[in-house]
C-alpha cells in the first residue's frame, strides 16, 4: 500500500479497510512537489491516483523493498601500512600482491579480488595485521578520468546560451519567484544544440543544482550518456525500461538522495525524485515516443513542463523539427523561441532533391537515379543511408492468380513477409505463420511479396553493390541487448558503407561520414488519414536529411515520391521547416484541429463489435444531455478495426475550452463505472491523443 494522507473517518465500512502491518519507509518517498505532480497527472489524465503512484515508483518499491541504496565492500590501506617493506612478504605472494596494488590505487573492490583469485583468507590475514581496512560504501557511478574542454560557440549559440543563463541567474537571485520559463530551441540538425545544453548545464552545476535530461528512445541514451560523461566530472545515471529492477532502484535512490547531479532517461525518468532539480531538458521534444500509449497515457513533455512550473525552474525544449503545438505556443509568447540556423563547425546543410517516380521503372522500390547517385557517393568514400519506416521484406503476400492477400485472423491487418525467418508475421499481435506454399483460396503456387520493407531494400542493395558492406538496422535486427550500440560503433568506425534503417536510425545520431541520405518512400505520410501524418512526414524527412553532411564532406538528400508538386514537400524542399509549420498551422486553423481545439479519445475493445459501440453510444448520450459546446465524433470503428481478436471502436471529443472538456471528463469517468455496458468492454481514455490509431 501507499500511504499519502491521514483521515479521521472514512466513507468505506471499517471491515473493508486494512490495517497497516508495517511502515517500510520512515520518510516520504516523494517530496511535496512530486506528490502534487502525481495528483495533477491523475486529475488531468483521469487515471486512478493509486495507479499513478505505482507507475511512478520503481517496481522493487511496489514489491515492498525500502528506499535503501545498494552497498559494496572495498578494502584500502591503513596509514601505517604505506611504509611496509614488501620484501618481507616473499613467502606470502598473495598478501604482497594486495599490498602492492593498494599502494598504487586508493582501494580494491570485491570484483577485482575475484579476478585476481585472492581469497577471503588472504584479506582476513591482512586485516588482522592492521595493514588493510574493510569498509562498506554506497555504490555511486564512477567519474570519467578524461574530461573534454568546452567547444567554442558560434554567435547564434552564444546568444541562446546567454539568454537562458541570464534567465536562470535572475530566477536564482530572486529566490525562484519567477523562475519558471519554457525555452524552445529550434535548431537545424547539426547546429550544436547539445553543446548549448552543455554550457547551460555547466552553469547549473556551479549552483549545485540537479539536471534532468529526457531523450525519446532507449537507443539514444547510451551515446548521450557517453557524451555527458566525457564533458562533466560528476556522477551521471540513466533511467529507462531496459535497466534491471535493482539498477533502476539504485539510480532512483541516488537521485533522490542528491548524490547524482545529472539524470538522463526516457519518458518514465520524469518520475525520478530530484530534490535540487534546477533545470529540465527535453531533447527531440517533437517525438511521439514521449507520449505513453497504454495504461496511463501521459505526455512526458507536458508533465515535465508542469513539474518545472511547480518547482519554479526553467525547462528547455529542443528540436530540429519542433512539434506544431510547441511552435504555436512560442508564437503565442507562452514559450521563449530561440533559433539556431547554422550548422556547427564547417558543416553545411545538405542539398535536397526530389526524385519523381512517375513513369519510372523501379527495381524493388529504387529508381535508376538513386542507384547511380549511391555509386557516386561510395566512389567518393562516403557512407550512404537509406530510410524506410517499414521492417520486414514486404507488407503483403499476394496470390498472382486470384489476388488473395494473406490477412491475420486475429487482426484487421495483412501479414508482413519476413524473408530472414521465412515467415509471415502480424506486426500488431505478433502472430507468426510458416510461409505458405500455395494460395489458401485457389491453391495456386503463384505467391508474390507486394510492397517494400527494409529487408527487401537490403536485398537489392547487396545485389547491386556486392563489394560493399551493408547493414540493416530495425527492430528485428536489434533484438539482442546491446546490438544497437554495437552497430552504431561499427558505423562510426567506417565498417559499414551502406546503412538501411527505420526511424530508430534517423533520430539524433551523429554519422560524420554519411554524405547521402535517401528517403525511399515519402508518399506514405502524404496519403495517411492521421491528422498528424503530414507533420510527422516532415519531421522524419528533415531528421533523415540531417544525418547527411554533418562534417566537412558536403551532404545530399534524395526523396523518392510520386507527388513532386505536393505543397508540403515544396515547403520542405526549400529547407524552411518554419514555413512548413506555418502552412500546417493554417490548415489546422481552418479545420479547427489542435492546437486550435482540444481532443480526448475514448477507446473500447470487445469480443463483440456491438458491445463496443453500445458502450461508446452510452457515453455520447450522456454528453448530449449535458448540453455543452463539445462535439462528439463517432462512435466509429478504429482505423485498425480488429486487433488480437478484439473489435475496436472509438469516440472522439472535440472542445474549444480545455477547462470545459476537463470538467465533462471528470463527471463522465465517475459515471462510466455505473454503465452496464462497461462490464463487457475494456475501455480507455486518452487526453490529448497524438494519434487516433
Amino acid at each position: 500500500g501507499i500511504f499519502i494522507a491521514l483521515e479521521s473517518d472514512s466513507s468505506i465500512e471499517l471491515k473493508k479497510l486494512r490495517e497497516i502491518i508495517q511502515v517500510i519507509d520512515q520518510e516520504p518517498i516523494f517530496d511535496t512537489d512530486m506528490q502534487q505532480l502525481l495528483q495533477w497527472i491523475s486529475a488531468y489524465y483521469h487515471y486512478p491516483l493509486g495507479d499513478v503512484y505505482s507507475i511512478a515508483m520503481p517496481s522493487l518499491l511496489r514489491k515492498g523493498k525500502g528506499v535503501i541504496l545498494s552497498t559494496r565492500k572495498i578494502w584500502h590501506l591503513y596509514s601505517q601500512a604505506e611504509e611496509i617493506d614488501l620484501s618481507d612478504y616473499k613467502r606470502a605472494p598473495k598478501q604482497k600482491k594486495v599490498l602492492q596494488l593498494l599502494s598504487e590505487k586508493k582501494y580494491l573492490a570485491e570484483s577485482e579480488l575475484n579476478e585476481l583469485k585472492i581469497t577471503r583468507d588472504t584479506i582476513q590475514a591482512l586485516i588482522k595485521k592492521y595493514l588493510i581496512l574493510e569498509e562498506t560504501v554506497e555504490i555511486i557511478p564512477a567519474i570519467s578520468n578524461q574530461i573534454e574542454l568546452p567547444l567554442k560557440l558560434n554567435e547564434e549559440q552564444n546568444f541562446v546560451v546567454n539568454k537562458i543563463v541570464e534567465a536562470m541567474k535572475n530566477s536564482e537571485e530572486s529566490n525562484n519567484i519567477d523562475g519558471f520559463k519554457v525555452f524552445l530551441i529550434d535548431g537545424v540538425t547539426g547546429s550544436g544544440k547539445t553543446e548549448v545544453y552543455f554550457h547551460i548545464i555547466a552553469e547549473q552545476l556551479k549552483l549545485h543544482k540537479q539536471v534532468l535530461v529526457l531523450v525519446p528512445e532507449i537507443g539514444l541514451t547510451p551515446q548521450t550518456v557517453q557524451r555527458f560523461q566525457r564533458r562533466f566530472a560528476v556522477p551521471i545515471v540513466i533511467m529507462h525500461s531496459d535497466l534491471s529492477d535493482k539498477e533502476r532502484l539504485d539510480n532512483w535512490v541516488l537521485a533522490k538522495n542528491n548524490k547524482i547531479p545529472i539524470v538522463i532517461g526516457t519518458r518514465s525518468a520524469i518520475f525520478t525524485p530530484m530534490p535540487k532539480l534546477g533545470l529540465i531538458i527535453i531533447d527531440e521534444e517533437h517525438d511521439a515516443s514521449f507520449k505513453q500509449q497504454d495504461t496511463l497515457r501521459y505526455s512526458a513533455r507536458d508533465v515535465a513542463i508542469m513539474l518545472a512550473k511547480q518547482k519554479n525552474i526553467p525547462i528547455i525544449l529542443g528540436s530540429a523539427t519542433p512539434s506544431l503545438e510547441s511552435y504555436y505556443n512560442a508564437q503565442q509568447k507562452r514559450y521563449i523561441y530561440l533559433k539556431l540556423t547554422q550548422r556547427a563547425g564547417d558543416a553545411n546543410l545538405p542539398q535536397i532533391k526530389l526524385i519523381d517516380l512517375r513513369n519510372q521503372k523501379l527495381e524493388d522500390g529504387l529508381s535508376k537515379t538513386v542507384l547511380q547517385v549511391i555509386q557516386q557517393h561510395l566512389n567518393n568514400q562516403g557512407q550512404v543511408l537509406l530510410f524506410l519506416n517499414r521492417r520486414g521484406f514486404a507488407p503483403n503476400l499476394i496470390c498472382h492468380h486470384c489476388g488473395h492477400i494473406f490477412k491475420c485472423s486475429r487482426c484487421d491487418a495483412c501479414y508482413t513477409y519476413h524473408q530472414e525467418i521465412n515467415k509471415l508475421v502480424c506486426h500488431h499481435c505478433e502472430k507468426k505463420l510458416d510461409l505458405p506454399r500455395q494460395c489458401s483460396e485457389c491453391k495456386s503456387n503463384s505467391l508474390f511479396p507486394l510492397g517494400l520493407g527494409t529487408e527487401r531494400i537490403e536485398s537489392v542493395l547487396k545485389k547491386h553493390f556486392a563489394h560493399e558492406t551493408v547493414v540493416r538496422i530495425d527492430r528485428d535486427s536489434t533484438r539482442k541487448k546491446g546490438s544497437f550500440n554495437q552497430f552504431l560503433e561499427k558505423i562510426n568506425a567506417g565498417k559499414y558503407k551502406i546503412l538501411i534503417g527505420t526511424q530508430m536510425l534517423a533520430k539524433g545520431h551523429h554519422f560524420p561520414n554519411v554524405t547521402l541520405a535517401v528517403i525511399v518512400n515519402a508518399d506514405g505520410g502524404l496519403l495517411s488519414n492521421d491528422l498528424r501524418a503530414s507533420e510527422r512526414m516532415g519531421q522524419l524527412l528533415m531528421q533523415v536529411a540531417g544525418r547527411s553532411g554533418r562534417a566537412e564532406k558536403p551532404g545530399e538528400v534524395l526523396v523518392q515520391t510520386r507527388q513532386p508538386d505536393n505543397s508540403h514537400l515544396v515547403c520542405l524542399l526549400q529547407k524552411d521547416y518554419q514555413l512548413f509549420l506555418d502552412y500546417l498551422l493554417q490548415q489546422r486553423k481552418q479545420t479547427q484541429l489542435p492546437p486550435f481545439s482540444f481532443l480526448a479519445l475514448f477507446r473500447a475493445d470487445a469480443f463483440s463489435e456491438a458491445d463496443a459501440f453500445i458502450f461508446l453510444t452510452e457515453i455520447k448520450n450522456k454528453i448530449s444531455i449535458a448540453k455543452i459546446n463539445i462535439h462528439c465524433l463517432g462512435p466509429v470503428a478504429a482505423p485498425l478495426q480488429k486487433k488480437a481478436g478484439k473489435f475496436r471502436a472509438q469516440l472522439l471529443l472535440q472542445a474549444f475550452n480545455r477547462k470545459e472538456l476537463q470538467n465533462l471528463l471528470d463527471h463522465l469517468v465517475q459515471d462510466i463505472s455505473s454503465f452496464d455496458s462497461s462490464k463487457k468492454v475494456k475501455w480507455s481514455l486518452d487526453v490529448d491523443p497524438v494519434d487516433l490509431f
